[in-house]
């Protein structure tokens, strides 16, 4: 009989970050194989944090140390941005943010060589390839798996906002979809993606695990494709539903709204005694995907239509004793800035493409962006 699973205990509100980075040519910047020999040369490097495969060779996944703070985590972030751009660049290779590649195709990618991924593809078939986008994950401590299940589900409202915020995937295979963030439709192909189901606490989790892996479904966490999920081995939340963006600065500030909304969601700790606020998660999840800023959202307690971007600006607002409390102002504030602009990697990819009319060029300029700390030279209007 297999183990009850056991929640490490992590501390409350740390974060950790993990990046799923495109690995383009320099001739005309369509995805290329590379993670093998990129990923040779980094192991030979120092650097902070873990930088591994993901399912196909033309994608990595970097993955930080455990943060608390806005300026840590950015400064490691942009350290490990730079040690992978360096040994890019010695192969002819580029690198880039966003959640999907605008123009590759999918039947043209590589399983990378390992059992687990040789396995996904053999179980998914033609969606493992597909499942070649790119997505940002948050993982933000919890001091019990009581609290990963309260958050896994008071975070459910907010899924809207952190697809607005980091929408970086308008194109697919050379179209423009006319959604902000298309990767979306990738993940839901996925029998085990979608939401958590509704559990209370952590051992009415575990029983639900256990039928799962009785049944044959599943035999781990990391077989749930969940937009949020528990995770054990970790002792913390892991938020999914993120497109990877186009700068790390958008991926810290990110990472710290989620951190923010935590520190208030368990500080109030309102209970869920019903699964209500599952009621128009689909709606809220497709008009931020569809739509980015511009949709429309339902509050799903008092059943309010508003825009998104005045829901986010309100709950901004609503952060500022939280973030004062956890010192990231800085954090709270590069959110509050990205949503008045009312520009995310969507917009700034369409403004490349209305300007150059090349998708090849969108992705060099998201590769200059992507290196750089600073709107790229001589173009103010890259700044997203």
């Amino acid at each position: 009989m297999n183990e009850p699973i056991e929640f490490k205990q992590s501390q409350a509100l740390t974060l950790g970050v993990e990046l799923e980075l495109q690995l383009v040519n320099t001739r005309d910047y369509n995805l290329m194989r590379g993670a093998q020999e990129l990923l040779e040369r980094l192991a030979k490097v120092d650097h902070p944090g873990e930088i591994k495969p993901e399912i196909t060779d033309s994608m990595i996944e970097l993955s930080t140390g455990v943060h608390r703070r806005y300026d840590g985590l950015l400064a490691e972030l942009q350290t490990m941005r730079d040690v992978i751009v360096a040994q890019a660049d010695k192969l002819n290779l580029a690198v880039c943010g966003g959640g999907a590649h605008p123009f590759q195709m999918w039947k043209e990618r590589r399983i990378y060589e390992a059992p687990r991924f040789h396995h996904l593809s053999e179980l998914y078939g033609y969606l493992a390839k597909q499942f070649t986008v790119f997505g940002q994950h948050v993982h933000v401590g919890c001091q019990s798996g009581d609290d990963a299940i309260y958050l896994a589900h008071a975070l459910a409202r907010y899924i809207p906002h952190f697809i607005a915020l980091t929408a970086a995937s308008p194109f697919q295979q050379g179209v423009d979809t006319r959604f902000d963030s298309s990767r979306l439709t990738a993940v839901a192909a996925f029998p085990l993606s979608g939401r958590v189901p509704w559990v209370r606490n952590w051992n009415e989790f575990c029983g639900y695990f256990e039928k799962m892996r009785a049944f044959g479904v599943v035999e781990s966490m990391k077989d749930f494709y969940w937009d949020i999920r528990p995770k054990p081995e970790f002792g913390t939340v892991e938020i999914r539903i993120f497109d990877t963006p186009l700068t790390v600065q958008r991926a810290a500030a990110v990472a710290i709204y989620t951190q923010l909304l935590c520190h208030k969601l368990l500080r109030e700790r309102t209970p869920l005694e019903s699964e209500d606020i599952y009621l128009v998660y689909s709606y809220n999840r497709f008009q931020a995907a569809r739509f980015g800023y511009q949709g429309e959202f339902i509050d799903p307690f008092t059943q309010r239509h508003i825009p998104l971007a005045e829901d986010i600006l309100a709950t901004v607002a609503a952060l500022d004793d939280d973030a004062r409390a956890m010192a990231n102002e800085d954090g709270l504030a590069a959110i509050r800035e990205f949503t008045t602009a009312g520009r995310n990697g969507a917009r700034w990819m369409r403004d490349k493409l209305e300007a150059t009319q090349s998708l090849s060029e969108v992705v060099h300029r998201q590769t200059a962006l992507w290196r750089s700390d600073l709107p790229v030279p001589g173009n103010e209007k890259d700044k997203l």
